[in-house]
């Protein structure tokens, strides 16, 4: 008896993964710094970026610090420049096109957006306001801040390369000038008798610049510089009230220049200026809020 033998092979195809599961990451990959020109007085806007990779469908934020200043928060920062007057120079950094939106480091004020497997890019604006270097002492001088720190979030990923890197904001150089702010004028309680109050205005000048300060008529429906007038809020009737440049409230405070407006030169530093204000007694309106805005003009 014959017997035929084959061999036989046996097949055994085990599943198991033919792959990697695919990484999620984030790249920082450039930062542009913030680079102003010339300031002097007036609010200037500049901007920088930030280019950011990461993959597809990924979830992040992006992240800016108060920067290196001594008390600096994200809503507060500021240049500093050890040899000027002043020594500090606030800014904002924002994150949209029309400069009210601050860019900060917590959850819901960083930039948040989602990867797509190429570069990206987000612009920083920056501005100045104005009145911050008001009364530099020197042309040219220049500051800096180089510690605002951009950082990377994001949950989902498996790894963050070049992350935490700083860029600067710099203001190339200052010009001498001025500044004004002012606060309210609160008069209180009105009786029938003559009330008094006093506010301030503060100006900032560079070191020998001469100035003038004028206070407007105000909004009153028929007020001049002599006879400014309170409105009732939601009516019409008015309460009469007076500016005045010296305590005794004899020298009336106007806008016109060499005649009732103010002088001063500056000596860079803050200088107050008090505004006294006086309600007249013996009127007779109705009860209720009166209101005026009195804008102050700072002629150098």
């Amino acid at each position: 008896m014959k017997k035929l033998t084959i061999p036989l092979l046996l097949l055994l195809i085990c599943g198991g993964r033919l792959g990697a599961e695919t990484q999620k990451t984030c790249q920082l990959q450039q930062l542009y710094n913030v680079s102003f020109m010339t300031y002097s007085s007036y609010a200037i806007q500049s901007t920088g970026s930030v280019m950011v990779n990461c993959t597809s469908g990924v979830a992040y934020s992006i992240a800016l610090s108060a920067g290196g200043a001594a008390g600096a928060t994200v809503n507060n920062r500021a240049m500093t420049c050890s040899s000027c007057t002043p020594s500090t120079l606030g800014y904002q950094l924002f994150k949209d096109a029309t400069y009210t939106v601050n860019w900060g480091n917590e959850a819901a004020t960083d930039v948040n957006a989602t990867g797509t497997g190429n570069s990206q890019t987000f612009t920083i604006y920056g501005q100045i306001p104005a009145n911050e270097a008001f009364y530099a002492s020197t042309y040219g001088s220049n500051y800096n801040d180089y510690s605002v720190l951009v950082t990377i979030y994001c949950n989902t990923c498996t790894n963050i390369s070049a992350n935490n890197q700083n860029i600067t904001v710099h203001l190339q150089q200052t010009e001498v000038g001025c500044g004004i702010s002012a606060t309210d004028l609160n008069f209180g309680n009105y009786t029938g008798t003559v009330l008094n109050a006093t506010t301030a205005i503060q100006v900032g000048c560079s070191s020998g610049t001469t100035y003038k300060v004028g206070l407007s008529a105000g909004n009153g429906a028929g007020a001049s510089t002599n006879d400014r007038r309170m409105t009732l809020s939601g009516g019409s009737a008015q309460l009469k009230y007076g500016l005045f440049s010296d305590s005794g409230r004899r020298t009336n405070w106007g806008n016109t220049a060499g005649t009732d407006t103010v002088s001063g030169t500056g000596t860079a530093t803050t200088q107050t200026l008090t505004v006294y204000g006086q309600v007249p007694a013996k009127q007779s309106v109705a009860q209720g809020t009166y209101t005026d805005t009195i804008t102050a003009t700072l002629t150098y």
